[in-house]
């Protein structure tokens, strides 16, 4: 990859974006924060890229990791975590082997106890509940 990645030269699918109340998200925690995403003017794409991570011996990917959203603006991906441990962990050992394959493209994660404070902090959610 080069040091000027495009996410859309890798697109697998055409991207979900636009207003949170359009899109078909995974999990209830991703339209929350693409609601906030869109409260603050940030420009974002839901799960535009699938960045393969394993590949048989005919070099045909067999494992990938589709990060939740990408901030064109920022050039940034971000993963949203707000699962149990078990599956935080699962994501962390991807993350760490996206970041070791493609070290040029930024990501980051958002685990629960952020998203909760982000909630906090814009009057959505008391600090002491849980996330979403």
């Amino acid at each position: 990859m080069s040091a000027t990645y495009d996410p859309r030269a890798a697109r697998t699918r055409h991207p979900a974006s636009g207003p949170a109340g359009q899109v078909r998200f995974a999990h209830p925690s991703e339209r929350l924060f693409a609601t906030l995403l869109d409260l603050s003017g940030e420009r974002w794409e839901y799960e535009p890229v699938e960045f393969p991570l394993d590949w048989d011996a005919h070099g045909s990917p067999v494992s990938g990791f589709r990060p939740d959203f990408y901030l064109p603006g920022r050039g940034l991906f971000i993963e949203l975590t707000t699962a149990d441990q078990r599956l935080v962990t699962r994501k962390n050992r991807k993350v760490r082997r996206m970041r070791a394959l493609y070290p040029e493209v930024p990501i980051r994660v958002v685990y629960q106890r952020d998203f909760t404070s982000l909630l906090a902090s814009h009057g959505l959610l008391p600090l002491t509940a849980g996330a979403a």
